[in-house]
């Protein structure tokens, strides 16, 4: 009897910003809905305040994703914590209401999800205003509780390698060209991860190996999200994982 052919790999999922899909991105509700989910992973922004405390949040003006203006970088959390971040923009008045999290709430939600693992960006806008160190070590000391499941990734190689000397953590570099002219930088840092936007990828060549595994980003179909596996990745990154997550599902499902 001839063999059955290989079934082809399933990548698996990263909810970007959460379940950015059906909640305001970086918000609570749009991580717990991920969560619930049942992906393995998640990807959410970090920035910090004037006083130094993280809050989710991926830019560092709040004018895209919140009702307030400002620069979370000089505003202090006495001013932030009532901010609320339900996207009105996208959603109106949907979800009215929502507030923008601090870091560590976000920890104590994602401790409740054992099996799951986050990917922490450090931007960059916090980064360079208040510098390497400081945006590191408060990032790390507000995850305490869930420290050994996150992986501090970056656009910034430097903050890559500050997360690994500080901390201990895996890292995961942020792409901001195409693989082939960032090979020195790849495998100097050797991070455990490579992120990429979808859009940089030229053709259809394999993804360069290394010790890192690839995440591209952002992947809403099933026949995106296979076409790269077969080029390399292990990961996919959406901001509309519930979909995908179906789609890939049937896929994997036994004939």
């Amino acid at each position: 009897m001839k063999p059955a052919p290989a079934r082809p790999a399933v990548p698996e999922i990263v909810a970007h910003r959460g379940d950015a899909q059906h909640f305001p991105e970086n918000t609570e509700p749009a991580l717990e809905a991920a969560l619930r989910l049942g992906l393995r992973h998640i990807e959410f922004d970090v920035q910090l305040s004037a006083d130094g405390v993280p809050y989710v949040i991926h830019d560092a003006e709040l004018e895209r994703t919140t009702r307030a203006v400002g620069d979370i970088r000089l505003m202090h959390a006495g001013q932030l914590d009532g901010v609320d971040a339900g996207e009105p923009r996208r959603f109106g008045s949907r979800h009215a209401g929502t507030r923008l999290p601090r870091l560590a709430a976000v920890a104590e939600l994602l401790a409740g999800f054992p099996d799951t693992r986050a990917f922490v960006e450090l931007k960059r806008a916090s980064l360079v205003h208040h510098g390497h160190a400081q945006c590191v070590e408060r990032t790390l000391a507000a995850l305490a509780r869930v420290r050994d499941r996150c992986i501090a990734i970056s656009f910034d190689a430097e903050a890559c390698r500050v997360a690994r000397m500080a901390g201990g953590l895996s890292v995961g570099w942020v792409l901001d060209d195409a693989p082939q002219t960032r090979l020195a930088v790849l495998e100097d840092l050797r991070p455990e991860y490579a992120f990429c936007d979808l859009r940089l990828l030229p053709g259809d060549a394999p993804l360069p190996q290394g010790p890192w595994s690839w995440a591209i980003y952002e992947v809403r179909d099933a026949a995106t999200a296979m076409a790269l596996a077969a080029r390399g990745a292990a990961l996919v990154e959406s901001m509309a994982p519930a979909p995908l997550l179906g789609a890939l599902a049937a896929i994997a499902a036994p004939a």
